[in-house]
């Protein structure tokens, strides 16, 4: 099942996302009655996908990040393979939609593109044992962990280089149903690709994260865990389109822009 927040008319609400996009029709989105961290109806009013603007799809209270977790990424970086997952934050104000413009960090000059799986939390869980963690998962949807490369090195902590404004788009949708063991990951950039891997090469499992992160804080219905990325990282231009393609799921796009 596939789970959109999106507005209309000034309304925001969450959908139910029906249909193929390659259909004559388009897909479209059954409004559902409620929210979806909770058991919810479908109301049975649909709207075109494309007569409403597709929002983030949760608001999270926080983004938790997870650095060098694909082996030949950390190579890439001239960094070694974590023993333990290396977990870093985004705060709610770094997420943004699909199709929301992303403004250059005007104290950067080396802004650069992460593709990657995010995992949505569907309820208040801490100290989550391993057997019980897909308990605790609403689903998965598209991540971009936009990050300030030439800060991050600067200042050898992650906080403002991986934290800026706009710098965790999500999207375009949450998808309920799907096994996250072996997923395709890619990025486009204008068109061109420039990342491709799959979630089966990540060296700490979605499992491994889950009951690392719990056993040191609580998770809420909402709260998004951002994966790792393949190798591939590159810069990112004004007037760039980056798109983040993950199988299963669908595609996350986004334009980035000079900074107003």
């Amino acid at each position: 099942m596939r789970i959109a927040r999106f507005s209309i008319d000034g309304n925001v609400a969450f959908g139910v996302v029906e249909g193929d996009p390659s259909d004559a029709e388009g897909p479209v989105l059954d409004i559902i009655k409620g929210h979806p961290f909770a058991e919810f109806e479908r109301s049975g009013q649909r709207i075109p996908l494309n007569k409403v603007r597709l929002l983030p799809p949760v608001l999270p209270n926080k983004v938790i990040g997870i650095g060098r977790n694909y082996a030949e990424h950390a190579a890439e970086l001239g960094h070694e393979v974590p023993e333990v997952p290396v977990a870093f934050f985004k705060p709610s104000t770094a997420v943004t939609g699909p199709g929301d413009p992303v403004p250059y960090p005007s104290f950067s000059a080396e802004l650069h593109h992460e593709a990657e799986l995010a995992v949505v939390i569907g309820r208040m869980c801490r100290e989550v044992p391993r057997e019980r963690v897909q308990d605790v998962i609403l689903g998965y949807t598209c991540a971009n962990d936009l990050t300030a490369r030439d800060v991050q090195r600067r200042e050898n902590q992650w906080a403002r280089a991986k934290g800026f404004d706009g710098s965790c788009p999500l999207g375009p949708w949450v998808e309920t149903e799907l096994d996250p063991s072996d997923l395709g990951i890619m990025c486009t950039v204008n068109g061109e690709q420039r990342q491709l891997g799959s979630t089966g090469d990540m060296v700490h499992s979605i499992a491994d994260l889950i009951v690392h992160i719990t056993e040191a804080m609580t998770l809420l219905p909402g709260d998004v865990i951002l994966t790792g990325t393949p190798a591939g990282v590159g810069p990112l231009n004004v007037g760039d389109e980056v798109a983040v393609t993950i199988e299963g799921i669908g595609t996350l796009t986004n334009k980035v822009i000079k900074r107003g």
